[in-house]
C-alpha cells in the first residue's frame, strides 16, 4: 500500500478559507446593497422635502407676479435665497417655461437652462427626480408656476446634491461593520468547527489520501481471485467485486441493489443477507462449489453491515473426492493385506501340522465365502465401479467386526462414468461414517440400499445400528468441520459435508432420520439440474446379508 504526501493546505484549512472567502463576499455585497439603500432613502426623504420647498416657492405671490412680467425684477433672487436658507438646499432656480433661468442664488447661472430631462413640469405637473445641475448629479423638485388664467408662466426648481460615496459609506459603515463584523466572527467560528468535524469524520485524511484509498480499494477488488460482497444492514449491496459477480453468475454489478433483487437462489441470497458470522459454509451456485465466509463489520460498537468472501472450490472438491476414493482403496488394500496375511499364516500352520484335509476344507470355505460376497453384490449392482467399491467396503468392515447387508430391493444398473463417480463418493463416505457409528455403539451391521428410483434418480441409502443422530444436531451434521468424533491429524467433519455438496451439485439432496440408528438417504439425479431437490423419505426395507 502507498500513502501520498500531504501538500499545501489541509482539507480543513481549505474549507475554512472557502467559508471565510464566501463571508467576505457576502460582506462586500451587503456593503453595496447598504449604500444603494442609503441612496434610495436619501432620494425618498430629501425628494419630499425639496418638493415641499418648490411648491411653497411657486405659490408665493411675489414670485408669480415677477415671472409674469416681461423683465423679471431683481427681487426674485431674494425669494430663492430665502428658500435655500430655510430648506437647506444646494441650489434654487426660477426659470421661464422653456427652462431658462431668470433668478438664482448664484447670479452666474442666470441665462442657463435647467435640466428638464423626463420632467412633467411643462405639463403643469410637479416632478421629483435626478437631474444634472451644472455638471453635478443632484436630486431636484420642479413645480410649475401657474398664472391667473391657468397658464404656465415659469418653473420653480429646488435641488440638492447627492453626498459623495465616502460620505454615504461613512453613514452606513458603523452599523454595517458592527452587524456584519459580528456575523463574520460567527461564520469564522462555525467554519472552524465544521472544518474540525469534517476532519474528524474523514479520520484526518486529506483529499489525496482519500482518493488514494479509493484507488487502492478498486485495485484490490479487481486483483483478488476471491469474491467480495459487502451488504448493509438493510440488505443493500454496497460493494461487489468482479470475481464475486462472476462466481454468483450475475450479468450486472449488484452494488446499490438489494440482495433480494439480484435474482439469486433463495439459499444463496439468505447467505449473503444474513447478519451473523459464518466460517467455511459450502454453497453450490450454477454447478460451482463455493466456500463462504461472512464477518460482521462494526463501527463504534454498532454493526454497520457484513463482508462476505467467496472462494471457488470446485476443483478442490473434485480432488478431495478423488483423494477420498483413493484413501478408501488404500484402506481396503490394507485390510485385505491383513486378511491375506492371517490366511497365509493359517495355511502355513496347517501345512506344518500335516493337516492337509483340514487345509483343503478351510481353503474351500474361504473361497466360497469370497465368491458369495462377490456374487451377492454383482447380482444386484451392475455398475462395476460401484460394485467393486462395495465389495471392498465389505472386506474393510469385516476387519472391524461389522457386517454390511444389502437390502432385498437393491437393484442398480450400469451408470454413466460421471454419475458412477459421484455415487461412489456418496456411498463410500456414508458407509465409512455408518461403520464408525456402529463400532462406537457396539452394533453389528450396516444396511445399504442402492436402486434406480424410476424418476431419473439414483437412491443411495445407508443405515447403521448405532446410537442415531440427536435431533438438535441434525441441522449441523452436514456442515463442513462439524463432527461428533474426536479430531485427529487428518481432520474431521469432511465426509458428510462432501456428500451434501456432491448431491447438491447434481441438483439432488441428502437427509437423515433415526430408525434404530441413523439412516442417511441421498438422491442423485442422472442429469445435473438446477431444480430444487426433493426431500427423500424412503425407509430401508428387507435387509438381506451379503454372504
Amino acid at each position: 500500500m502507498w500513502s501520498p504526501r500531504r501538500r499545501g493546505i489541509s482539507l480543513a484549512g481549505q474549507f475554512l478559507v472557502l467559508q471565510v472567502t464566501v463571508l467576505l463576499a457576502v460582506l462586500a455585497v451587503s456593503s453595496v446593497v447598504s449604500v444603494r439603500q442609503a441612496d434610495a432613502d436619501f432620494h425618498d426623504t430629501r425628494g419630499a422635502r425639496l418638493r415641499a420647498a418648490a411648491e411653497n416657492l411657486a405659490g408665493t405671490g411675489g414670485v408669480r407676479t415677477g415671472l409674469a412680467e416681461p423683465a423679471p425684477p431683481q427681487s426674485l433672487a431674494s425669494y430663492a435665497a430665502r428658500t435655500l436658507t430655510i430648506y437647506g438646499a444646494s441650489a434654487v432656480y426660477l426659470a421661464r417655461p422653456d427652462g431658462t433661468i431668470v433668478a438664482s442664488v448664484d447670479p452666474t447661472a442666470n441665462g442657463e437652462s435647467i435640466d428638464l430631462g423626463d420632467s412633467t413640469v411643462q405639463d403643469l405637473r410637479a416632478w421629483t427626480g435626478d437631474v444634472d445641475d451644472r455638471g453635478e448629479r443632484s436630486i431636484a423638485a420642479q413645480v410649475p408656476v401657474i398664472g391667473d388664467r391657468g397658464q404656465l408662466i415659469g418653473i420653480a426648481m429646488v435641488a440638492e446634491s447627492y453626498p459623495t460615496l465616502g460620505a454615504r459609506a461613512r453613514g452606513v459603515l458603523p452599523d454595517l461593520v458592527t452587524f456584519l463584523g459580528f456575523g463574520l466572527a460567527l461564520g469564522v467560528a462555525g467554519s472552524w468547527l465544521l472544518a474540525r468535524l469534517i476532519k474528524r469524520r474523514t479520520r484526518g485524511l486529506e483529499p489525496e489520501e482519500i482518493s488514494a484509498l479509493a484507488d487502492q480499494r478498486e485495485a484490490v477488488l479487481h486483483a483478488i481471485r476471491e469474491g467480495v460482497v459487502a451488504v448493509a444492514p438493510d440488505g443493500t449491496v454496497t460493494v461487489m467485486s468482479d470475481s464475486a459477480r462472476e462466481l454468483l453468475g450475475l450479468d450486472v454489478d449488484g452494488a446499490g441493489r438489494r440482495v433480494s433483487d439480484l435474482g439469486l437462489e433463495p439459499r444463496v441470497a439468505d447467505a449473503l443477507a444474513a447478519g451473523d458470522d459464518v466460517r467455511d459454509e459450502v454453497l453450490v451456485v450454477g454447478g460451482r462449489v463455493l466456500v463462504l465466509n461472512r464477518n460482521r463489520v462494526r463501527d463504534a460498537g454498532r454493526v454497520v453491515g457484513t463482508v462476505t468472501t467467496l472462494r471457488d472450490r470446485t476443483d478442490l472438491l473434485a480432488m478431495q473426492s478423488e483423494l477420498s476414493a483413493r484413501e478408501s482403496v488404500t484402506e481396503t488394500l490394507r485390510a485385505q493385506t491383513h486378511e491375506f496375511n492371517n490366511q497365509l499364516h493359517t495355511i502355513s500352520g496347517l501345512i506344518q501340522l500335516g493337516e492337509y484335509d483340514e487345509l483343503s476344507a478351510w481353503i474351500g470355505a474361504v473361497t466360497r465365502r469370497r465368491a458369495e460376497i462377490t456374487e451377492a453384490v454383482t447380482s444386484r449392482v451392475d455398475d462395476p465401479a460401484v460394485a467393486a467399491l462395495l465389495i471392498a467396503k465389505v472386506s474393510l468392515a469385516a476387519e472391524r467386526g461389522i457386517g454390511i447387508e444389502l437390502a432385498e430391493d437393491t437393484c442398480l444398473p450400469r451408470l454413466d462414468p460421471d454419475l458412477a463417480a459421484d455415487v461412489g463418493t456418496v456411498l463410500g463416505n456414508l458407509v465409512d461414517n455408518a461403520v464408525d457409528a456402529t463400532v462406537a455403539a457396539g452394533g453389528a451391521t450396516v444396511s445399504v440400499r442402492l436402486r434406480d428410483d424410476g424418476d431419473d434418480l439414483v437412491l443411495v441409502q445407508v443405515a447403521d445400528s448405532g446410537a442415531g443422530v440427536p435431533p438438535e444436531n441434525a441441522a449441523d451434521l452436514f456442515r463442513r468441520g462439524y463432527s461428533t468424533k474426536p479430531s485427529d491429524a487428518s481432520g474431521r467433519g469432511v465426509g458428510l459435508a462432501l456428500v451434501q455438496v456432491v448431491c447438491e451439485r447434481r441438483g439432488g439432496a441428502v437427509s437423515v432420520h433415526n430408525d434404530r440408528g441413523a439412516v442417511f438417504t441421498a438422491r442423485l439425479p442422472r442429469t445435473a439440474t438446477d431444480r430444487t431437490p426433493a426431500q427423500p423419505t424412503d425407509q430401508p426395507t428387507n435387509r438381506g446379508p451379503v454372504r
